[in-house]
């Protein structure tokens, strides 16, 4: 049976359905890339999208993953996790097909709720897909690989993420230079390619063999499944750290784009090769807090790169005072590489530590009961922010220091805050209570995160130290082209590698 699950995979068939997830991360990357972050938001703006209205489209996807409630049954009713994912998956990427027609279809008055429409059919079905593919990857990939085998394969989507984020990006200028009138059109070009990639995506899931799934000891009624992971204290204390901190992120993340577009009207190319400038410190980063997080726990990468990350978010407040400045562009480009490097670790740790901590045999209802409140909070923070992002246009808080001498006055702008910024420095303050949460989740093998910062400086000093010399000089230039070179390599059958 094309959707049979085995009692017991091989060695080979593990490795070989490994393989087959990495290709299925690089398609489902390709879609993600094509029709999400930046050229969504740009689209929905180009519709006459209000604050309110993005904070929505930032707050969809988290709030679909609602579904995952429903999600559980038909996974512990029928227990055929790769069928409920692939037909979940054809669902979902199909309304990207009328997201693309919108411009033709509906036209600017119209197409705002037709977006709003799809966008929820599509993130619900996805995270059916999601609450199915978490079980199953939870049994198929070997627990002592998951740091090494996610980090290489976000490693290569993300790889396979830039030149493809930066070719649209280029594409949508120069098309809108060509057509200025007719610029939204190009956005449902590459929204179109996306669903192409997406059913690539739908393709690579049925090549991944799927183990049969654990029976428990005796079957419970749904709802007491789902009461489980809130009476594990432990798993319980995850929940409340991640959920705290999806609320703190996306408080301010989803208006990033939005911030940069609007108030420091940069283009939708430079905006993109940011983005990518962040990607490319993800990649590089990626393995080495899969290398920590398997060597030492996911809660001592997530004290380190949790606390840098919410430190990023408090500098963009700088980024204006109160308008563009000398520094405003360098301080972006600054905050973009931390905001990679530690996004890296977040992303890598928060997902691996839930798989982690869920008891075989019901990761199932743990890990989408984790991921209900931590799609509650991810969707409620956006549209609070976005209803309150008007009401913030014109208040203003400010911090100026003046000397005053007999020769002239100085005055120094230390502070300023308007808009946006206000989420900002309130998304810092509830980053910083979600990091005191993690301290109370207990993890195998966790150590000091001074000991993580420790390895983390040796880790980047060490291909600094041959800098000065053409050996050293010539390895900082194929970096990170040579690591991406490198997966690629390890990710072949041994059969197809060069000698």
């Amino acid at each position: 049976m094309r959707f049979g699950a085995k009692e017991q995979l091989t060695e080979k068939e593990i490795q070989t359905g490994l393989r087959n997830v990495i290709k299925d991360g690089l398609a489902a990357q390709t879609m993600v890339t094509l029709t999400g972050g930046a050229f969504l938001v740009a689209f929905a703006l180009l519709l006459g999208a209000s604050n309110l209205i993005i904070g929505l489209v930032a707050a969809i996807p988290s709030l679909a993953q609602l579904m995952q409630i429903p999600a559980i049954y038909l996974v512990e009713k029928f227990r055929a996790r790769r069928a409920i994912c692939f037909y979940a998956i054809i669902a979902s990427r199909s309304f990207w097909v009328l997201i693309a027609f919108i411009p033709i279809l509906f036209g600017l008055t119209g197409g705002l709720s037709i977006l709003i429409v799809a966008l929820v059919l599509y993130a619900a079905f996805g995270a059916v897909s999601s609450s199915s593919w978490n079980s199953w990857m939870r049994d198929l990939v070997p627990q002592d690989q998951l740091g090494a085998f996610f980090s290489k394969r976000m490693s290569l989507t993300l790889g396979l993420g830039i030149p493809l984020s930066l070719a649209a990006g280029f594409f949508i200028d120069y098309w809108t230079r060509l057509y200025p009138t007719q610029a939204i059109y190009s956005y449902s070009i590459i929204f179109l390619l996306g669903f192409v990639a997406g059913m690539l995506d739908a393709y690579y899931v049925l090549t991944i063999p799927e183990p049969r799934m654990t029976l428990p000891l005796r079957q419970s009624r749904f709802f007491i499944i789902l009461s489980k992971p809130f009476k594990d204290a432990n798993f319980k204390n995850l929940i409340l750290f991640l959920g705290s901190w999806n609320f703190a992120v996306n408080l301010a993340a989803p208006f990033f784009t939005v911030y940069m577009l609007k108030r420091l009207e940069l283009e939708i190319s430079f905006i993109i090769v940011l983005l990518v400038l962040s990607q490319l410190m993800n990649i590089a980063f990626l393995r080495l807090w899969g290398r920590f997080s398997d060597r030492y726990s996911n809660k001592s990468v997530l004290g380190v790169s949790g606390p840098l990350f919410i430190l990023c978010i408090l500098a963009w407040t700088f980024t204006t005072l109160p308008e563009r400045y000398l520094l405003t562009l360098p301080l972006l480009v600054t905050i973009h590489i931390f905001m990679g490097i530690s996004t890296a670790g977040v992303t890598l740790s928060s997902g691996n530590i839930g798989l982690k901590l869920a008891p075989k045999g019901e990761a199932t209802a743990y890990l989408a009961t984790n991921s209900f409140v931590n799609s509650l909070a991810a969707g409620i923070a956006p549209i609070i922010g976005g209803i309150f992002a008007d009401f913030f246009v014109n208040r203003e808080l400010s911090w100026t220091l003046r000397w005053f001498s007999p020769g002239g006055e100085l005055v120094i702008q230390t502070l300023n805050f308007r808009e946006w910024d206000f989420f900002f420095f309130l998304a810092f303050l509830l980053g910083l209570y979600s990091i005191h949460r993690l301290a109370l989740v207990k993890e195998v093998g966790e150590v000091e995160e001074k000991i993580v910062i420790r390895e983390l400086i040796a880790e980047v000093k060490r291909p600094l130290r041959n800098f000065s010399t053409a050996g050293g000089l010539r390895h900082m230039l194929q970096f990170p082209f040579s690591l991406i070179r490198t997966t690629v390599e390890k990710t072949k059958p041994k059969n197809q590698q060069r000698p």
